[in-house]
């Protein structure tokens, strides 16, 4: 990915973009190199990587030098309170950690930027496909150098649904939509739904966590889309986010939400 290739940006995108392609080089180092990889399981039993780990140091690095004073968190380190208690990064060095165990190239970097508790600046990079999904506040969404949007599809019957979780979702939400999905990666998703790739997004889990989707809500809300919880009201706490979409689907995907059950998909 070459930076010069993005659209004019402020200085701070220009820093975060620096920073999620500096970090993806050792990622598709060891990418290459799965037989080679050292794997740990956390105390929430999840996994985390050396890769990952790696790729942290480099993001509180190259952002914390670039904004010495800003505070961080990240999914694989302990929270950086600064100087300035305005400003936050957000980071998820690695987004898609078990497809990335496993040779399935679907996973990303995650960097969002807060202000007073709010998303002002956001950048989620796929390296594998060279997709840069980056957004600031009031200045629209893009892919690369160009602008994205959500998708304009109207009705459930015409949608493709991604999930965060298949084990709550019945068939009557299956047949109720075009297809459904299920990638593994987040942050990837929600960036799908503001590149129009994907017409709605459910996360089925409660209280998802904030490096997972804060660049992803700035995404979908600066591509003219909606963040909405449960009862499809708009929401900017992280904590509440379950349903997104284009405004003139959201009375439909908040009534295909509410039909959710404990039957799994197969």
């Amino acid at each position: 990915m070459m930076i010069s290739k993005l659209p004019t940006q402020s200085s701070i995108m220009t820093v975060m973009a620096k920073a999620v392609v500096k970090a993806s080089k050792g990622l598709l180092r060891d990418f290459s190199e799965l037989e080679n990889l050292q794997v740990s399981i956390k105390q929430n039993k999840s996994f985390v990587t050396s890769a990952d780990l790696k790729a942290n140091k480099i993001l509180k690095e190259a952002l914390l030098f670039a904004r010495p004073t800003y505070s961080l968190i990240s999914e694989e380190s302990e929270e950086i309170i600064g100087e300035d208690p305005e400003y936050k990064w957000v980071i998820d060095p690695l987004d898609g950690t078990l497809n990335y165990m496993h040779g399935v190239p679907h996973w990303a970097i995650s960097v969002a930027l807060e202000k007073r508790g709010e998303i002002i600046a956001a950048i989620t990079f796929d390296p594998i496909k060279d997709e840069m999904f980056w957004a600031e506040k009031g200045c629209g969404a893009y892919l690369n150098d160009k602008k994205i949007r959500v998708s304009g599809r109207r009705f459930a019957s015409d949608v493709l649904l991604s999930v965060a979780s298949v084990k709550n979702v019945s068939g009557k939400v299956v047949n109720s939509v075009s297809g459904v999905r299920k990638t593994g990666c987040v942050t990837l998703d929600m960036a799908y739904v503001a590149a129009g790739r994907s017409d709605l997004l459910f996360l089925t889990d409660k209280n998802p966590n904030k490096w997972d989707v804060s660049a992803g809500m700035l995404l979908i809300k600066e591509a003219g889309g909606i963040v909405a919880d449960e009862n499809g009201k708009t929401t900017g706490n992280h904590a509440d986010i379950t349903i997104m979409c284009n405004i003139n689907l959201m009375p439909d995907a908040t009534a295909i939400y509410k039909t959710l059950h404990t039957r799994s998909v197969n």
